[in-house]
């Protein structure tokens, strides 16, 4: 098959990990294992004290400070070797020494950093007051509030002593079912017509031009993955299975309730959210799907139609460098210390964007630990698609470097802000795209914006509402394969629209979804930032130069901040059911401009 586009002039990079080690033999990781066990040793000397000391509230805080801070030594080494490790298999997951490599350090960190899950337990034995009295004593104490703040949040969800060690001890073991899943996919052979494609390569067929191929690569998916369906199902019926257990003994009354915590919000914001894009369907998808099927003269769109360009000539290609000039140039509008931030992602070797047998599909930002730079890894395949993801990896390493500066524990940033500097460094991108966009490609390119708004807001609702009526039914005992496809379906179906056919073998599409093994319930967190995003875009264009200083404040904040306090400065606020309606108003405005040019 010929390809769709010209051969890149200037190759996508493979990346440099020799800045955390220089092989999985270098010293420094047994160095840094030694140093982590040092600091824990240090940390645990001081177990009792803050019980010990809670009538004396400099006392208090002094310990209080120095143990966090110990804690914190402790993540940052050990953070750095987990980060090596999984940098370094998802290149290659059919390399077996590099996963295992993998498996054994992840189990090496957790007997490491297990003996420490005393700290939060005594810090919840602290009663309000005395904890205040020590903040307000120790301005060294008084810097970790917002971690604090997240610590006490799971006071009421906490366990015993040794049941803690136990769950952490138990870490690692669980991890071989999300390592099954990756290792499944990175094996995945798509047999499309006379070729044989990997994951990433078919996914990105289905947006080719020519029709026969991207059904040529959706019948070949169908037939790979029913291969594979059973074995996934077994690793998501067991993940589940596993989190309604911890979920059960921690007191959470939903699945989602543990995500919900850890991303500082209410599951009540949540549902307002998913049910305020599911009304929304007709107006959005619905309506755009049918207009779509319009424009391609058809009466109904095939499921491998949703992600097609509207016309048959090859668009536009993007070598890397091509990429990276538009990308940079899109951050500059932000000001010039985003594009720099940005550069340096191209000027060190940061940056793994070569697609190639073995390496795992998607695309992903890993922030390492705040005393690293982070690390960006994408399959690059020239296409419009991938410019942006370059612009929404990028957003998010830009946005791990600002917030790098509260340090590693503060920097971590919950999933309600952590997609708002990726979707928004998109949404800057393609502006300038359609800006510099030949006429006769501006009516593809809107469509293509429309499509990725309701790739990232109306499909990931739909896998969310997937997910919570699949660990409802988990709950009462394990969940079939067929049953799972039933249920992908219907919450497809609803969300697609009367003009788009589910064609036979679609059943088998969540298997490759990651995020349902990964990180259950993550998947809400797209929609979120979109429609966040969406919200401050609308701001911004009323005072671009009063954004910038605001929007840098909210990136740099990391995770000291909410996101209710995080939006404040902008005039926003997010638990107003009327904030979502911005963004579900503003993506039926682009709606309404395609269906002008049909």
């Amino acid at each position: 098959m010929n390809a769709p586009f010209k051969a890149p002039a200037v190759e996508p990079p493979l990346w440099d990990l020799s800045d955390l080690y220089a092989s999985r033999d270098d010293a420094k990781v047994t160095a840094d294992l030694e140093a982590a066990r040092t600091a824990v040793a240090a940390l645990n000397g001081l177990q009792g004290r803050m019980l010990a000391e809670r009538a004396d509230a400099a006392a208090l805080g002094a310990t209080l400070d120095r143990a966090i801070t110990l804690y914190e030594q402790a993540s940052e080494k050990l953070g750095a070797l987990g980060a090596y490790a999984f940098l370094a298999a998802s290149t290659d997951r059919s390399d077996a020494a590099a996963q295992g490599f993998e498996a054994d350090l992840r189990e090496k960190i957790t007997t490491v950093a297990t003996p420490t899950v005393w700290l939060t337990l005594e810090i919840n034995q602290l009663d309000e007051a005395e904890l205040e009295a020590a903040l307000a004593a120790h301005a060294g104490a008084a810097r970790w509030r917002p971690w604090l703040r997240r610590v006490r949040a799971m006071k009421p969800h906490e366990l015993s002593q040794e049941l803690e060690t136990f769950v952490a001890e138990r870490m690692p073991i669980n991890a071989q079912w999300p390592r099954l899943f990756d290792e499944t996919l990175a094996a995945l052979k798509v047999e499309a017509g006379k070729d044989t494609l990997t994951l990433a390569e078919a996914l990105n067929q289905l947006s080719d031009p020519k029709e026969a191929w991207r059904r040529a690569a959706a019948e070949g998916l169908n037939v790979a993955l029913a291969a594979r369906v059973p074995t996934l199902a077994l690793v998501l019926n067991t993940v589940a299975a596993d989190k309604a257990m911890e979920d059960r003994w921690r007191g959470f009354k939903r699945p989602a309730d543990s995500r919900h915590l850890a991303n500082e919000v209410d599951g009540e914001a949540v549902d307002a959210m998913a049910d305020a894009v599911a009304a929304a369907y007709p107006k959005l998808s619905h309506r755009y799907y049918a207009l779509k099927a319009r424009v391609l003269g058809k009466a109904k769109l095939d499921q491998w139609d949703r992600n097609a360009p509207l016309e048959t000539s090859a668009p536009r290609g993007f070598d890397w460098g091509q990429g990276r000039d538009l990308v940079l140039e899109s951050f500059s509008d932000l000001g010039t210390e985003f594009a720099d931030r940005a550069g340096l992602f191209f000027d060190k070797p940061w940056i793994d964007g070569r697609a190639r047998p073995g390496k795992q599909s998607g695309a992903y930002a890993h922030p390492v630990t705040a005393d690293r730079h982070p690390y960006v890894f994408l399959n690059w395949m020239g296409e419009r698609r991938d410019v942006l993801t370059l612009a929404h990896e990028l957003g998010h390493g830009v946005h791990q470097t600002l917030a790098a500066e509260k340090g590693t524990l503060l920097a971590e940033t919950p999933l309600t802000l952590a997609e708002t500097a990726s979707i928004f460094a998109e949404g800057l991108t393609f502006d300038r795209l359609l800006a510099t966009a030949p006429k006769a490609e501006q009516r593809g390119l809107l469509a293509g914006r429309i499509e990725d708004g309701l790739n990232t807001v109306v499909r990931q609702i739909a896998f969310h509402r997937f997910e919570i009526r699949f660990h409802d039914e988990r709950a009462k005992g394990e969940v079939s394969a067929e049953r799972l496809g039933e249920l992908f379906l219907e919450e497809m179906g609803a969300s697609l629209g009367p003009a788009v056919k589910l064609n036979e073998g679609y059943d088998a599409w969540w298997s490759y979804v990651s995020h349902f093994v990964h990180a259950p319930f993550y998947v809400y967190a797209y929609a979120f930032g979109d429609l966040l995003v969406a919200a401050l875009m609308e701001t911004r264009a009323k005072d671009p130069a009063g954004f910038t200083p605001l929007y840098r404040d909210l990136l740099a904040a990391g995770g000291t901040l909410t996101y209710a306090e995080a939006l404040k400065p902008f005039g926003l606020d997010p638990r107003d059911p009327a904030f979502w309606t911005i963004g579900t108003r503003r993506l039926e405005r682009l709606i309404d401009q395609f269906e002008a040019l049909v």
